[in-house]
């Protein structure tokens, strides 16, 4: 069925059926989640360079962002259920603040001391963002559909205006690092506005009346007469602690082999989500921050063919180029699903293969067909985020989809850390090999 012509009666009414039902404001708090939670992993790693000077390896930084932030999302998911949405948005917002705040008054000294405490605060930044990313992803459970849309949307649209905002700052603008960096420690506060102004709590309040009830039918039964169900003891408790912040039973020997059985039920539910979603979503970030990190940079061209004047330019504007499609794919679930995630994935297996076979033997004629490709890479790996988590909500039982959402977020900063390691000998290698074939572009840069 062809689509409807843009500006058509028949198109204006395909969109309003798409965004039927939509609450504007969960829409515009979820879609601010993602943009202030992701917009500081950003703006750290375009200021990779002011960060550590030339002399360090900017993969330092990109590790420094990501490590903390993996091991957050791979240990929280089991305990994190027990401290209330609005206490974790206040912890995170203090986190990310003081990591920027810690960056930005840390002297610009390339010294080991200075470039320790600054990766010091890239930390507290990173631990923030994990532990946001998956806690987020868990809150849409209780919004719906374009919940999860505008959280894609937003750490899309986090990638265009860190990066630009960072470059009209220090460039445009003439601003110091410093001060730039000072003045981007104020953007988690929009966060604390967007869940404690914007957000509907009508969801969360049900959630939390319905676990009450719960609750009062529990007390009045004895405990030799209740069995926990596979339901009860592991999701579904999480859900409660998530949403009220209580617990449900005293503190007891059967609590503490009750949680026991719920923490070996959530390992059985992660292990449950490796292959259908994890994996394809680990895969499409380790070619994906390959390619940005290890490949992109050997990627360059005379500048008589290009429209550059010096070669650091390519890097940026590969960047922003993959940023464009990141941002149009992770905005594009209200239209366009996919449902078998191994293929996107392996496309972008394929996209690494062939840049790096290009590095290496230099047979793709023009940059622009290198741009169109950078692009082609941001719009996989922007669907392949938002359609796993979609796939979740779709396919996941109720009772398990907070702790899925949150569980299956560690894969994309595992691809991250993984990436991060081969980049930087790869980068070094292809390097290496273009000086030795002649082409010493990657030195002159």
């Amino acid at each position: 069925m062809p689509l409807p012509m843009p500006g058509s009666p028949a198109y204006r009414a395909r969109l309003k059926a798409v965004f039927e039902g939509a609450d504007p404001r969960v829409c515009a708090a979820f879609w601010l989640f993602g943009l202030i939670n992701n917009v500081l992993y950003v703006i750290i790693l375009s200021s990779a360079l002011d960060l550590v000077g030339p002399n360090v390896p900017k993969g330092v930084v990109l590790l420094a962002d990501v490590i903390p932030s993996f091991l957050t999302k791979l240990i929280s998911p089991y305990f994190i259920h027990k401290i209330p949405y609005n206490i974790r948005i206040l912890i995170f917002v203090a986190l990310s603040a003081c990591g920027m705040v810690i960056i930005a008054l840390t002297p610009q000294l390339q010294d080991a001391r200075s470039i320790g405490i600054k990766m010091f605060g890239v930390i507290l930044a990173s631990l923030s963002s994990g532990g946001g990313e998956l806690s987020f992803l868990g809150l849409t459970h209780y919004y719906g559909h374009f919940a999860l849309a505008s959280w894609g949307s937003g750490t899309g649209g986090a990638g265009l205006i860190g990066a630009g905002a960072y470059a009209i700052f220090t460039t445009t603008l003439q601003i110091s690092p410093r001060n730039s960096l000072l003045a981007f420690s104020f953007l988690p506060v929009i966060m604390l506005m967007s869940f404690f102004v914007i957000l509907p709590k009508g969801p969360l309040r049900a959630s939390s009346s319905k676990y009450a009830e719960y609750e009062a039918i529990e007390g009045d039964e004895s405990d030799e007469n209740i069995e926990p169900s596979a339901e009860n003891e592991g999701l579904l408790s999480s859900s409660m602690h998530s949403v009220s912040g209580r617990s449900f039973t005293s503190v007891n020997s059967k609590t503490v082999k009750s949680s026991f059985k719920g923490f070996k039920a959530n390992l059985r539910r992660a292990r449950g989500l490796f292959f259908p979603y994890m994996l394809p979503l680990l895969l499409v970030y380790i070619a994906e921050y390959t390619i940005n990190q290890g490949v992109a940079p050997t990627l360059l061209f005379p500048l008589a063919s290009s429209p550059f004047e010096e070669y650091r330019s390519f890097y940026s504007t590969y960047n922003a180029i993959y940023q464009v499609g990141v941002f149009i794919s992770r905005s594009s679930t209200p239209f366009i699903r996919i449902h078998h995630l191994y293929f996107p994935s392996f496309l972008q297996v394929a996209n690494l293969v062939l840049l790096t076979s290009h590095a290496m033997f230099d047979f793709i004629p023009s940059f622009y067909l290198v741009c169109i490709i950078i692009f082609w890479e941001g719009l996989l790996g922007g669907l392949v985020y938002v359609s796993t988590f979609a796939e979740i909500h779709d396919n996941v039982p109720k009772e398990d989809k907070e702790f899925s959402l949150g569980a299956t977020s560690v894969s994309d900063s595992g691809g991250i850390c993984i990436a991060g390691f081969v980049s930087m000998a790869f980068e070094v290698w292809l390097c290496r090999w273009q000086v030795d074939h002649g082409r010493r572009y990657c030195k002159t840069q």
